[in-house]
């Protein structure tokens, strides 16, 4: 199989990093070394700025939706021009933690912010770039909130609403149905089970069996 973008998502809690981890360790079992590590937001010293007023604001003004929405695709485009595609170009593999599901979760769904603005930025910044292979780690927010609750300190998206996180996975959940390049992995196992799901999943994918 030639080289791929393979892309993890799913809200806060779903363990995303964990699963990131396990991706790469299939990966190098499989003989395949020569993978980029991405996040969104972030991935490049503009993107990681970006990152951190998205996460946590400015003192004393308020983050409006949409200007979390254009700031999301700023820190989106510097990655996929100055990161992923060069990386894809070179032969490399791309593990992505988030990429442009994200935004339709969180800003169409959760935010509630128009799907035509959503998708006028995606079509600008994205055109028909998408990713190869999306795992998306379900989990009932209720679920996800207790787990991050457990964190230290918590950025402006974690302290969101149950409801906010209800709408965000609802919407994730409407995305993801019926597309054959998404695959919905149960994250309210345990570690070890969801591990094997997504051992079984690659392992399947690539051999170039169905999923």
């Amino acid at each position: 199989m030639k080289n791929q973008f393979i892309v993890i998502e799913g809200i806060e809690g779903a363990g995303k990093t964990t699963a990131h981890e396990a991706v790469i360790a299939i990966l190098h079992e499989h003989g395949i070394n020569n993978l980029i590590v991405t996040r969104e937001p972030g991935g490049t010293p503009l993107s990681e700025k970006l990152r951190i007023l998205i996460k946590h604001g400015v003192d004393g003004e308020t983050v409006t939706d949409k200007a979390e929405l254009l700031m999301l695709y700023a820190a989106r485009v510097q990655l996929l021009e100055n990161v992923i595609k060069p990386a894809l170009s070179r032969g490399d593999w791309v593990i992505g933690d988030r990429h442009d599901l994200s935004s339709l979760a969180y800003q169409v769904g959760g935010r509630g912010l128009d799907i035509k603005l959503v998708n006028t930025l995606r079509n600008m910044v994205l055109g028909d770039f998408r990713p190869d292979l999306t795992l998306y780690l379900d989990v009932k927010p209720e679920i996800s909130l207790q787990r991050i609750l457990t964190r230290s300190k918590l950025d402006r998206i974690e302290q969101e609403s149950l409801c906010f996180f209800e709408r965000v996975r609802n919407y994730y959940l409407s995305l993801v149905s019926g597309d054959s390049k998404i695959v919905i992995i149960d994250a309210q196992q345990s570690l070890y089970e969801v591990e094997l799901s997504l051992r079984k999943i690659l392992y399947n994918w690539l051999a170039g069996k169905h999923l």
